[in-house]
């Protein structure tokens, strides 16, 4: 199994070019928020009324990110904790306006799949998923690294 470095390094190969990193640090958040958004979505039935607004596939997919982020580093996995909870009670509260979550979600993943896909234009490099769909999930790691790195906390 990969290391946490070795993910990193992996993933900032197509990562270099100034604009790109820009824009990924905007619309990685926001592929990971909206992506939380469309999970929780799919209606659950009778559980979500017994486990209230926690009761959704868009926890499981946090949950499933958080063990496999857990597998890398204790650390990361903390401090993706606390930003996936954030993701999690921002969510719940856009469920409750008038516009239904999904629509919200679909909007805010286009626009920002359709941005970074621009970034990765002018990078010239294919995003990393397409060589394994896993860097789907280091992408929001690799943002909050950068955050340890700048603190000098070891991860």
């Amino acid at each position: 199994m990969k290391s946490a470095d070795q993910w990193f390094a992996e993933y900032g190969e197509s990562h270099q070019h100034p604009v790109n990193k820009a824009i990924h640090w905007v619309c990685v958040p926001a592929i990971a928020f909206s992506t939380v958004g469309l999970f929780m979505s799919v209606p659950m039935g009778p559980i979500a009324e017994w486990g209230g607004p926690w009761a959704n596939l868009g926890t499981l997919l946090v949950l499933g990110a958080l063990g496999f982020y857990l597998s890398l580093s204790a650390r990361l996995a903390a401090a993706a904790t606390v930003a996936s909870a954030l993701v999690l009670a921002g969510n719940i509260a856009l469920a409750h306006l008038a516009t239904p979550l999904w629509m919200i979600s679909a909007g805010i993943f286009a626009a920002a799949w359709v941005v970074q896909l621009v970034g990765h234009q002018i990078e010239g490099k294919k995003p990393s998923f397409f060589k394994d769909l896993q860097f789907l999930l280091i992408g929001p790691l690799w943002l909050i690294h950068f955050g340890f790195r700048r603190a000098g906390v070891a991860y």
